[in-house]
């Protein structure tokens, strides 16, 4: 199955809005940020994330297969992260009361991230069988 774009955006949004909410409501109290920053910063990286698998689908148009192999989907995180860093850093992410350590927002991001990635690498073709059929959509 190659996923589509409008499949690799919904599930996108889906992983984030399911597993990333957990994942960041179980991290924040062990963090130095409040709930408002830290789902706020989760909201940016699924909206920025949008953007990113616009990239993603175009840079995919150069490879045969138009196809990502897994491992370069985990190593994405690290570019995103960088851009989600920088954009905080600046103060672009709307909302956000106060500064963030890098350290924080590293543990959060990629905590997140990873368990994501794991969701979609694993149960998620399990418990959602058609959505391996129809190329990621969910809808």
């Amino acid at each position: 199955m190659i996923p589509t774009l409008a499949g690799r955006v919904q599930t996108r949004l889906f992983v984030t809005a399911t597993v990333g909410v957990v994942l960041t409501a179980l991290l924040t109290p062990l963090l130095p940020m409040s709930f408002g920053d830290a789902f706020l910063v989760l909201a940016a990286v699924a909206v920025v994330g949008v953007g990113w698998e616009l990239l993603y689908h175009l840079l995919m148009q150069f490879r045969w297969d138009k196809d990502w192999p897994t491992l370069f989907g985990l190593l994405t995180a690290v570019p995103e992260g960088l851009l989600m860093w920088w954009l905080l850093d600046q103060g672009l992410v709307p909302g956000v009361d106060g500064p963030v350590p890098f350290w924080a927002f590293a543990v959060m991001f990629g905590v997140v991230w990873i368990g994501q990635w794991l969701f979609v690498n694993g149960p998620m073709r399990v418990l959602f069988v058609q959505w391996r059929l129809r190329g990621g959509r969910l809808i």
